[in-house]
């Protein structure tokens, strides 16, 4: 009997286990290309216009690229965790600090970066999610700079 037990309960554990697990993956990687006729773009927001992203374990590898503003890409690469840890990289001689983590039970993953310049501080809150067989990624976003705030969503079509 106690051994039966020991087995029922060991099974539930299991399961239970596995659940939480299969719930908190993430699919995210592959190459993305900006839907600018999908997306919600506020003014004098950085225009992210593609994206390559690589989870491997607890690692989250992107090289981002955003809009000049004059028909050029910029690009940058970031390596974080996904368990809230900070990172700090320089971009173009601006400190910017990064952690990331798993959201809900959604698949969702959360990300906030501050980017220093000389006059101010540019606060992005992102929340990533897929949709439509993992074929759409969304990036909702909320940024802060100098008192201002500007929400918006980038929508990226899978492209590899």
């Amino acid at each position: 009997m106690k051994k039966l037990l020991f087995i029922s309960i060991t099974l539930v554990l299991t399961f239970v286990a596995s659940t939480t697990a299969q719930g908190q993956k993430f699919d995210f990687n592959g190459k993305w290309k900006l839907d600018a006729s999908k997306s919600t773009l506020p003014e004098y927001t950085p225009k992210l216009t593609r994206i390559n992203i690589r989870i491997n374990g607890d690692s989250l590898l992107t090289e981002r690229y955003y809009d000049t503003g004059d028909g050029q890409e910029y690009p940058f690469n970031e390596n974080v965790t996904l368990d809230g840890k900070e990172y700090t990289i320089t971009i173009y001689d601006m400190p910017r600090k990064t952690k990331a983590s798993p959201g809900n039970e959604d698949g969702s993953l959360y990300m906030e970066s501050t980017t220093s310049t000389s006059n101010d501080d540019f606060v992005s809150k992102e929340t990533w999610k897929t949709e439509g067989g993992n074929k759409i990624l969304t990036i909702s976003f909320k940024n802060i700079m100098g008192g201002n705030e500007g929400t918006g969503v980038f929508v990226l079509n899978k492209i590899e």
